[in-house]
């Protein structure tokens, strides 16, 4: 401890490391917890509480700016040329929301991988979920401006049941289990997954409730109702989730996905369109995308990076459904069963 001169994460190293120069991010900062949103400024009463000194945090710079340049020796490690402008850095989440437009109040990014992540930016400064849900300063975050936060929530038991699922059925392919999924009806014919088999969920009060298959018949249920149940159920754990969200303040008007893993099938994102109430669009863009994208933003021109996005990477949109009633018995089934287990 007595040796350290800056403290940096993980990006701030990879800048220090081709360029020489230490700085941060705001940004970046809130992901530590270190930024104070009320007082826009570093947060003074978690250094006190820890005992740090303050000179630890490197100098803070732009998130969208000339942060610094490679030098000498970043060239030859890197082989990027001298001077060469460093010119962005982001957390993993942050990044995939600018990569899918998402800036403003009421937008939401989601990302449905191993495990899955919502993403709302939002003007609120509540902190009532605040043990289930994390507060980032957005990367368009700029002090002494209209505030945007990034309340993030983090889903583990995700894209990993389905995979588990595709390990240990007699299944070759994700398609094939699709399938199969979509000659099942919804709810399928009263199967409940609760897919929440990859450790302890931090929305969930940090419990850890593992994977349960609830009401499943012998003689009436196959794989098919397997593979449609895990989807539905990944799907309201989703919905659970974003019920959290709102319940902390955030408002939706949008929200947006990659086009990759659970957002593919259409069982999983027509249920959860149709349950939060609004549309899900499909880009098919990747977090290296946005962030190669990033690199002209600290021009500001952040109308024409949206439209960069909406022209060239807009795929599809799902849109809920009419008749929610089926969606909504099925998803009222499994949160009993999930708060049953909760509640033990």
């Amino acid at each position: 401890y007595a040796q350290i001169y800056k403290m940096m994460l993980p990006g701030d190293y990879i800048a220090y490391k081709l360029s020489g120069v230490v700085n941060t991010t705001v940004s970046g900062l809130s992901e530590g917890i270190f930024w104070d949103f009320k007082k826009d400024e570093i947060a003074d009463i978690l250094i006190e509480h820890y005992g740090l000194e303050i000179d630890m945090i490197p100098d803070i710079v732009d998130t969208f700016s000339i942060q610094s340049n490679v030098n000498d020796k970043g060239a030859v490690e890197s082989g990027l040329n001298i001077g060469t402008p460093i010119l962005y850095r982001a957390g993993d989440q942050p990044n995939n929301a600018l990569t899918l437009n998402v800036f403003k109040p009421g937008e939401v990014a989601a990302t449905g991988g191993t495990s899955g992540v919502v993403y709302a930016v939002t003007d609120n400064l509540s902190v009532k979920e605040s043990s289930r849900v994390n507060n980032f300063a957005h990367v368009n975050y700029t002090p002494g401006k209209p505030t945007r936060i990034g309340k993030l929530l983090c889903i583990n038991g995700a894209g990993i049941q389905y995979r588990w699922l595709l390990n240990n059925l007699d299944v070759d392919s994700y398609d094939e289990m699709n399938t199969l999924a979509n000659k099942v009806p919804i709810g399928s014919d009263g199967i409940a997954l609760i897919p929440f088999g990859n450790g302890a969920e931090r929305m969930l009060k940090n419990k850890e409730v593992g994977t349960r298959i609830v009401n499943l018949n012998l003689n009436n249920h196959g794989k098919g109702h397997l593979c449609r149940a895990a989807l539905e159920g990944i799907a309201f754990s989703f919905v659970y989730g974003m019920e959290i969200m709102e319940s902390d303040g955030i408002k939706v008007n949008v929200m947006r996905a990659g086009n990759d893993n659970l957002f593919r099938s259409e069982i999983f994102s027509t249920t959860v369109a149709t349950l939060i109430g609004y549309d899900i669009e499909i880009y098919n863009t990747t977090g290296a995308i946005g962030a190669a994208r990033a690199a002209n933003l600290h021009k500001g021109d952040f109308e024409a990076f949206g439209k960069t996005i909406l022209d060239n990477d807009y795929v599809m949109t799902f849109s809920p459904k009419a008749d929610k009633t089926a969606y909504q018995e099925a998803y009222t089934t499994w949160k009993n069963e999930l708060e049953l287990i909760l509640n033990k």
